[in-house]
């Protein structure tokens, strides 16, 4: 089930015409969490947008359909990271990397 921050993101990234999509709430692995806090996400986005666009560009993108979501402007999200690919890129790789734990959170 998801919150009503990443509701608003998979919303968000409707603009982009994605053709594969996943969102991930990696709050849970920064400093400061509590139970309901969506401040950081990982964002997959694949979309035919991106082809022959520079990876700031495509991140350009994000984050203008994103805007009003950052901390910056009012919003939750503190941290976004963002994987964005083409569709051919995409089925080269098969997945994201995997994100690092924040220098503040212990994880068991």
């Amino acid at each position: 089930m998801n919150t009503p921050t990443q509701d608003a993101i998979i919303q968000a990234m409707q603009t982009l015409l994605p053709t594969h999509l996943s969102l991930e709430n990696e709050s849970h692995k920064h400093a400061g969490y509590f139970e309901g806090k969506e401040s950081h996400f990982k964002l997959v986005v694949v979309s035919q947008g991106f082809i022959d666009k520079r990876l700031v560009a495509r991140h350009q993108m994000v984050y203008l359909a994103v805007q009003p979501l950052l901390m910056a402007n009012g919003g939750s999200i503190h941290a976004l990271a963002i994987h964005a690919y083409t569709p051919d890129e995409w089925t080269a790789l098969g997945r994201a990397p995997n994100s690092p734990n924040c220098a503040g959170q212990h994880l068991h």
